[in-house]
């Protein structure tokens, strides 16, 4: 098997990160897993590397902790076998506004997006020196759907969704590829975390999370930018990015709209 370089992925003792680690090893590639607790690492790290044959590291790490979060970053810039970073380490909620901590909501924006956009920002440069390397970003549907669940967990994801646009947009040219993964209701703890048990919604509307990430894989490799694991029409989507696009040269004008019935 071709040997890929190293892909770095947090959020990787369960659930979708844990997918993700070992389905990247089964395409060659070696892995440092990040999460916070070390046990569930080193179990799921064994179980990879004696299946597998491929290295696997472990770096146990609090992302909404500040130093914790530099040692990551620390990684990231200094070790030129990264090819591949997953930014999968996120927590959400369905409780809406007025039922909220906002010291809760704070701390997930701290870890939805700054974690996630300081990562990027320790792994581009070395990418970029490499001539090449690939960004996979978790979102989720609540991204162009906010009103579906908490509004900070929806502002959180169409951040994530809105940075991976524009990195395609600034790196493309440098060999660097970025994947937003917009998944709906996804069957993982994440769920009862947030307050809300998977069981309680209804299963018409739940996938297996073993099957969102080969489908977010799969996206990945016909070169997708964001990729819905759950959307069917494709086309639906293209219409959307296509009339998103066609704003783009009546969103800045010397005066306001005619619309708005006013005098210049």
């Amino acid at each position: 098997m071709t040997h890929k370089g190293t892909a770095l992925i947090t959020g990787a003792s369960t659930g979708i990160g844990a997918i993700y680690a070992d389905r990247l090893a089964d395409r060659g590639y070696d892995l440092i897993l990040v999460a916070r607790t070390t046990e569930k690492l080193q179990a799921l790290a064994a179980s990879i590397s004696d299946r597998t044959g491929r290295a696997v590291e472990v770096l146990a790490a609090d992302l909404g902790d500040a130093a914790d979060l530099r040692r990551v970053e620390t990684v990231l810039r200094e070790d030129a076998s990264l090819t591949l970073l997953v930014n999968n380490a996120g927590i959400g909620t369905h409780t809406p506004l007025l039922d909220s901590d906002v010291e809760r909501m704070e701390a997930m924006v701290r870890l939805n997006v700054t974690a996630l956009m300081r990562l990027t920002y320790a792994a581009v440069p070395g990418f970029v020196a490499r001539g090449g390397g690939t960004i996979i970003n978790i979102a989720s549907i609540v991204a162009v759907a906010p009103e579906l669940l908490n509004g900070v967990y929806g502002g959180t994801k169409a951040f994530v969704h809105a940075f991976t646009t524009s990195l395609n947009h600034e790196l493309s040219d440098k060999g660097i590829r970025a994947q937003a993964v917009l998944p709906g209701a996804t069957r993982t703890d994440f769920w009862a975390l947030g307050g809300l048990p998977v069981e309680h919604l209804p299963s018409e509307i739940v996938m297996p999370a073993d099957e969102m990430v080969d489908a977010a894989l799969a996206g990945l490799d016909k070169g997708e930018i964001s990729t819905i694991p759950a959307l069917k029409d494709i086309d639906l989507w293209d219409r959307f990015e296509a009339a998103r696009r066609a704003l783009g040269p009546q969103l800045s004008a010397t005066h306001p709209a005619p619309r708005f019935g006013l005098t210049a």
